[in-house]
């Protein structure tokens, strides 16, 4: 067997485009490199004008194996596609602690969100002239129950040959459960792989990338653990970004998007990708 048959090809994908320019910039910076091989699009996003998409897509022409997935939001503070679209708080999504102990208590309508998934899935057809390569979500929504059952009726209806991404992990138990927070991403990954699977729905079969953004983490050190025990085809989470005051004014995640960027544009990440046998060829 060849070094590169042997190697374990991965999805490293980038989440959020479309949430502000200067996200938008650093993941086409990124692409262009041949450092990822995927990102999501946030459909409802501020910075997806027609000029985004295209550069998006001039980016990933440049590196053939990057695939360009839907980043399904169903979280504030952003707003829905569908009119009547609920629960809602004023005009936005709920907060995702809400939405997902309104889902652990069963007060949602599959409905609802079964027809705000295929109006971001109709947006994403609309402006990039196909259906996504994967599907995924933001805040992990399509994991909670009952929006779970909505997303994968969305996209086994309106684009069924697209993977969607399931957030467990092929880990020990002990490392398991030394995430509390990935730790409850098993858990509803479990949940959700039977709902896809018996939508006929593919997934990646492993997942890495959750931590605490709150921290000044060490992100190489946290990439070389992303990367042990992770299968061919698994998939880590990545949130590379320039920080502008459109990102500011959305998201906490500000700093460490930068602190990501700079480790994937790097030296040593290429490296860290040879000595651990995976490719993202």
């Amino acid at each position: 067997m060849s070094a590169a048959a042997s190697l374990r090809r991965i999805w490293l994908c980038a989440d959020d485009y479309g949430i502000s320019a200067g996200v938008n910039r650093a993941i086409r910076d990124l692409i262009e490199r041949g450092r990822l091989n995927a990102t999501s699009v946030m459909m409802v996003g501020p910075a997806i004008a027609r000029s985004e998409i295209e550069a998006l897509d001039a980016a990933a022409k440049s590196s053939p194996h990057c695939a360009i997935g839907l980043h399904v939001t169903l979280s504030a503070p952003f707003r829905p596609l569908t009119m009547h679209f609920r629960p809602l708080d004023g005009d936005m999504f709920l907060a995702f602690p809400k939405l997902l102990r309104a889902a652990l208590m069963r007060r949602l309508d599959r409905e609802f969100f079964r027809n705000e998934v295929k109006a971001q899935l109709a947006a994403f057809m609309e402006a990039f002239g196909r259906a996504p390569d994967f599907v995924d979500g933001h805040q992990h929504v399509q994991l909670y129950p009952q929006v779970r059952d909505g997303f994968v009726d969305a996209v086994s209806e309106t684009a069924p040959n697209a993977w969607v991404r399931q957030g467990g992990r092929n880990l020990p138990l002990a490392r398991r459960l030394a995430s509390p927070k990935a730790m409850v991403l098993d858990i509803l990954s479990a949940q959700f792989r039977r709902r896809a699977g018996s939508a006929g729905l593919s997934f990646n079969p492993g997942f890495a990338g959750a931590y605490d953004f709150t921290r000044a983490a060490d992100f190489g050190a946290l990439m070389r653990q992303f990367l042990e025990g992770l299968p061919d085809g698994g998939l880590v989470m990545c949130h590379p970004g320039f920080v502008d005051d459109v990102l500011v004014g959305l998201d906490p995640m500000t700093d460490v998007r930068e602190r990501e960027h700079a480790y994937l544009a790097g030296d040593a990440f290429p490296r860290l990708l040879a000595d651990s046998g995976v490719t993202l060829g």
